[in-house]
């Protein structure tokens, strides 16, 4: 795997022994990277709303959720392992638990297969089989695919491996229905096309970290102009996909116009930036950040509006 020769285990074995209980489990709980998963269950949850045209059993939504919590954080613990090189290096990453050697590398790697285990497990005799597989299916994605292929290969890393966070909002469906069909994909695609603007703004931010561990991302490769530009075209194609679930989905006028307000507002934002690169502003000035927590709160706001419709029938 990348980097297993650039970190040596001894070195970190002793602090790690001597770590107390608590601190420990610390630590583990960080490698399933917490923040990473809370976004993903904000996609799961709502479409599990929609499956069931009101309100789900709640069995059914806590068993979702907690597999679905072990199935995201099984996928970030082995990333963690197969990046600890370049984490140790990157301002950003460089306080998780194996860059400062608070977990044993192996430990990491056994942690994240267990936890792959357990949740496609859970899934297949708790939930179904559908959900299960889907579930392995991210877990395999994330980690053969977008870490351990894409990732340090090409700027469209991730643009393709973006199709791992986007498998919650199947699983959440297939956990009520059974199965899938066209409007979990509608939301699939929605957050398949929000994935590269919002990564690529908080690459911009962290664009020095990137280029020093060597990570090809389009903001280290590419002219700020050119992301921005490709970033405004993922986030009308964002927009255009979130108003197709209207018809599709048989959704109620609450829905769509929800829907065109937050495109409104996340467009505005991705216009301008656009038009300030355009002028002549570049670096820290163009503020990508404004825009990457701005998308953040779009695609919970939209979810939300997903999973109240249902309710307004």
């Amino acid at each position: 795997m990348p980097g297993a020769a650039s970190v040596s285990a001894p070195p970190a074995a002793a602090p790690a022994e001597r770590r107390t209980l608590g601190a420990s489990v610390r630590a583990y709980v960080a490698l399933t990277k917490p923040r990473v998963i809370e976004l993903l269950l904000i996609t799961t949850i709502p479409v599990m709303f929609l499956a069931a045209d009101g309100v789900p059993s709640l069995s059914r939504v806590l068993l979702t959720f907690a597999f679905g919590w072990m199935s995201a954080g099984a996928a970030n613990a082995v990333n963690c392992y197969i990046d600890r090189d370049i984490d140790a290096k990157m301002r950003r990453t460089r306080r998780r638990p194996l860059a400062r050697a608070q977990v044993l590398p192996g430990r990491a790697l056994a942690f994240g297969i267990t936890l792959a285990v357990v949740s496609t497990v859970g899934f297949a005799l708790a939930v179904n089989v559908v959900s299960a597989a889907m579930s392995l299916f991210a877990i395999l994605f994330y980690v053969f695919v977008y870490s351990l292929l894409l990732k340090r290969r090409t700027s469209q890393n991730i643009i393709w491996g973006g199709i791992a966070g986007c498998m919650p909002v199947l699983i959440g469906w297939a956990a009520v229905r059974g199965s899938v069909d066209w409007t979990p994909f509608i939301l699939f695609g929605v957050v398949f096309l929000w994935t590269p603007p919002h990564t690529w703004t908080l690459a911009m931010r962290y664009k020095e970290d990137y280029a020093v561990a060597k990570v090809p991302m389009l903001p280290v490769v590419a002219s700020e102009k050119r992301v921005l530009g490709e970033s405004l075209a993922y986030t009308w194609a964002t927009v255009a996909c979130s108003l197709l679930l209207w018809p599709v989905a048989g959704m109620t006028p609450v829905y769509g116009a929800v829907a065109i307000i937050l495109g409104l507002v996340f467009l505005a934002e991705g216009h301008r930036l656009f038009k300030d690169v355009l002028r002549g502003v570049t670096g820290v000035h163009l503020r990508p950040m404004r825009f990457f927590h701005l998308s953040n709160v779009y695609l919970a706001l939209l979810f939300t509006a997903v999973a109240v419709d249902p309710l307004l029938h």
